[in-house]
Parts: C-alpha cells; structure tokens; sequence
C-alpha cells in the first residue's frame, strides 16, 4: 500500500507539473496581431520621443548659434562703424594737413599711414561683419530645419498614440465580443 501511494503521489505529481507548464505555455505563446499591433506602437512612440527630444536639443543649439552669432555681428557692425569714424577724421586732418603744411610734408605723409591703416581695419571688420551674416543665415536656416522636424516627430507622435489606443479599443471590444459569444454558447448548451 505504501509503495501505491507513492507511485499514486507520483503520477499526481507529474499530471499537476504538466497542467502548470501547459498553463504557462499558453500564456507564453504569441502575441495576438492585436497585441503585436499595440507593442509596435509603443515601440514607435518611444522612438518618436527620442527624435522629438533629440530634435529639441539640435534647435535649441542653433538658437544658441544663432544669438552668439547676433552678439558678434553687433560687435563687428560697432567696430566698423568707429573705424569709419576714424577714416572721416583722418581724411579731414589729411585735407587740413595738406593745406597748411603741403602735400609732401611730413604730417601728411603720417596722416595718409593713419587713414591707409583706419581702411584697412574698417574693409577687416566689414569682411567679419559678412563671415557673422552668413553664419547667422546658416543658423537660422539649421533652426528652421530642426524646427520642421519637431513639428513632423510630433505630428508622428499623435498618429502613434491614435494607433495604439484605436489598437486597444479594438482589443478591448473583440474581449466583450468573446465574452458574450461564449455566455451563448453556454446558454446554448444547457437549452435555455
């Protein structure tokens, strides 16, 4: 008896372990399209943040680039501007010079050095002035790119959202669907 006990344990055993692996092989088995559907999904919003996020970040530097780029254009557009000014007060001491002391004089000659100078540093800042504009148009260009790509990442982002909870709703509904069709059958069954 005691030896029937143990094979009769034995056999429960094994029939109670293959019930719980076929449980868990049934709750492990595939997706449905339903569920498969919903994980892309999320799967796709995650990526959509990321871009958005990483998006954000690019426009946000070019802002950056661009308000650096406006500070040093201003800079360059007063450093010209003070250059001229020294250009138009050597021309003047030149003409004043020229007058009283000749053309060939000595202070006309160092009055004519200072405006060559004043030029050459007025045609530099002009030049840097241009190199900061087509930097600033640069920028602004990059900005407005990364700025449409925010705007399409969250456009995707809606549609993705939709998707997935269209996806759950039509899970949900298909449940109910269930639900009822095997209350019929039941009700079906017992001839009510």
């Amino acid at each position: 008896m005691n030896a029937e006990r143990v094979v009769r344990r034995g056999v429960l055993v094994i029939a109670f372990a293959g019930l719980l692996a076929g449980g868990a092989y049934a709750q492990s088995s595939d997706p449905t399209p339903q569920q498969q559907d919903i994980q892309n999904d999320k799967k796709d919003i995650r990526n959509d943040k990321k871009d958005l996020a990483k998006d954000r970040a690019d426009r946000n530097a070019d802002q950056r680039d661009i308000n650096h780029d406006r500070r040093d254009l201003n800079k360059d557009r007063a450093d010209r501007n003070a250059d001229q000014r020294d250009v138009n007060k050597d021309k003047a001491h030149l003409a004043r010079d020229d007058k009283k002391f000749g053309v060939n004089s000595a202070q006309a000659q160092a009055d004519r050095k200072d405006l060559h100078a004043d030029r050459v540093d007025r045609n530099k800042d002009q030049r840097d002035i241009n190199h900061d504009r087509r930097d600033l148009n640069k920028d602004r260009s990059d900005r407005n790119a990364d700025q449409r790509d925010i705007n399409h990442d969250k456009k995707d982002l809606a549609k993705d959202r939709k998707d997935r909870n269209q996806d759950q709703r039509d899970i949900n509904h298909d449940k109910r669907d269930l639900h009822k069709d095997r209350k019929d059958l039941r009700h079906d069954k017992h001839g009510h």
